[in-house]
């Protein structure tokens, strides 16, 4: 699926939505940086990621291959059904016409496919409306519930200040 079929208002440039490889780390996490939202992890962690969590991420490629966006992943052990997304991103040249809403819905597809998918979970800070919008939106468009509870109070982070991880569980799904 490209991202113009996903979103009728979509760039007349066609984007095409695909597995990373571990050649895209590099992009993922420039794109994660440039953000200035998302919370930078190691250039390391997006290879890794690329390369043992593939199945459950996407990445939108613009006409001549190279990364504009992703969506990163991974079904958890313990809910095997339940997709955990960990980062959406997409780079400032491509936000605001529906990209994000675009890989979102693609990823959840793909890995249904393999993992049958029934719950989506994701963790917003508080204030972060465009990630709270996406999310909210994607229960709508799939006629799921959200429901909210604060999985990482702020005083667990190590590493200084830092807003407190809030958690969305979406569903059920019905792909």
């Amino acid at each position: 699926m490209t991202a113009a079929q996903a979103d009728p208002a979509a760039p007349k440039a066609e984007l095409r939505i695909d597995r990373p490889s571990v050649t895209d780390g590099a992009a993922l996490w420039r794109i994660a940086r440039d953000s200035k939202v998302l919370d930078l992890n190691s250039s390391y962690s997006y290879l890794l990621w690329c390369r043992d969590f593939a199945t459950t991420s996407v990445v939108a490629r613009d006409g001549r291959g190279e990364a504009v966006g992703f969506v990163t992943g991974y079904v958890r052990p313990e809910r095997p059904r339940t997709l955990l997304v960990w980062q959406v991103a997409v780079d400032d040249a491509h936000r605001g016409r529906g990209l994000a809403a675009a890989l979102l819905d693609d990823v959840v597809v793909r890995s249904s496919a393999e993992h049958r998918i029934t719950a989506l979970e994701t963790t917003i800070t508080p204030g972060n409306t465009a990630s709270e919008r996406l999310f909210t939106s994607f229960a709508e468009r799939h006629g799921a519930d959200v429901e909210r509870e604060v999985l990482f109070d702020a005083d667990l982070f190590p590493d200084g200040p830092h807003d407190p991880e809030v958690l969305y569980r979406i569903g059920p799904l019905s792909l």
